[in-house]
């Protein structure tokens, strides 16, 4: 099969030939339908600082945001049959220690990443555990089902522990519209947000947010965010803030807009340290942060799945661009532009 593959500790990729992997007693080999390019990926395309401390081994096939059929199963896979189509939990959780055993498997603490320490999706198969695999519902477009990944770190981010009851009929603001951030607008959206605020410097995503829900657009570069949302809001700021970009200045910024009592859900990873002022900002407010990373397993994927395959939620217009496997360094160039949402690798397109 065709692989695109980290050959060596350097930039680049090469799409090479290599054995279709068997699939072992607890795992399932997936014909990959789509696979969609993240951030971790072009990090690994790189070959930066935070990949070459990250990834422990070379050559590796790269590329974890996946669906696919089914075609082989392990021989203690009962659940599953050949034909199945599914998208990929890329979290690969070991089971046994003590934040698996007390249902929070997504923050494993011996937790391992597909296509990071293991084998991924950017090839024409790939193998992933059974318990991974998630059948996808009906009505849910293939293409989707290969960002279902992605769009539920959004679902779980705008849901956070609480189960999403503050969101309907109050005021959201999405700090960082990049495709996660596009999808958190239209989740908000369908949980009956009063108003939704995005925020975003770049023009494209901008529109883009618009197109997903978004009631109010903000340039952080053109008017202070701050004093923006508090004007918007009559002074009291938002009930939610979701932080999607990682920029240290927009975290801080998303506790100043934060309303008394408030959550901010925080998935953006940022660079340098993040000075806050906990005493006014969080303390006297009793501000909640709280700290997002994956998808809950497997809640978020039921919630996921029941926003798609009703219809709540449309994520279509995300899906930009779609490129064949031969042609991976054009769709690494789109998604690095800033002029994209999810670029989509298609091995037989």
């Amino acid at each position: 099969m065709r692989a695109l593959r980290k050959v060596g500790r350097e930039a680049g990729a090469e799409l090479v030939e290599i054995p279709i992997p068997a699939p072992g007693d607890d795992e399932v080999l997936v014909q990959v339908h789509g696979a969609s390019i993240c951030g971790t990926d072009l990090h690994m395309l790189e070959w930066n600082e935070w990949a070459d401390k990250r990834i422990e081994r070379v050559p590796l096939t790269f590329g974890h945001e996946v669906a696919g059929s089914v075609r082989a199963v392990g021989d203690e896979v009962h659940h599953l049959r050949p034909g199945a189509f599914v998208a990929a939990e890329t979290h690969i959780a070991c089971g046994h220690c003590a934040t698996c055993q007390t249902g929070r498997a997504h923050i494993c603490e011996n937790l391992r990443i597909l296509g990071v320490d293991t084998d991924g999706a950017f090839a024409e198969y790939v193998v992933v555990p059974a318990r991974n695999a998630w059948v996808v519902g009906e009505g849910i477009d293939p293409d989707v089902a290969s960002i279902m990944e992605p769009f539920g770190n959004a679902v779980h981010a705008t849901f956070g522990t609480g189960g999403g009851e503050d969101i309907a009929t109050n005021s959201v603001a999405v700090i960082g519209c990049g495709p996660i951030g596009m999808f958190a607008v239209a989740v908000v959206r369908a949980l009956g947000a009063f108003e939704v605020i995005a925020i975003e410097p770049n023009a494209y995503r901008r529109e883009k947010a618009a197109e997903m829900g978004a009631d109010v657009l903000l340039d952080p570069t053109e008017v202070d965010p701050v004093e923006a949302v508090l004007a918007q809001t009559s002074g009291g700021g938002v009930e939610v803030v979701l932080e999607m970009s990682g920029n240290p200045r927009a975290i801080e910024q998303g506790t100043q807009m934060l309303a008394r009592g408030g959550r901010m859900s925080l998935l953006g990873l940022p660079d340098s340290t993040v000075t806050l002022d906990l005493t006014d900002q969080v303390i006297f407010k009793e501000a909640r942060l709280q700290g997002i990373t994956g998808r809950e397993m497997f809640r978020t994927w039921q919630q996921t799945t029941t926003l798609l395959s009703t219809g709540r939620v449309d994520i279509s217009p995300v899906i930009t661009h779609r490129f064949g496997l031969d042609q991976w360094a054009d769709a690494f160039e789109a998604t690095a532009s800033g002029g994209s949402g999810k670029v989509i690798l298609v091995p037989g397109g």
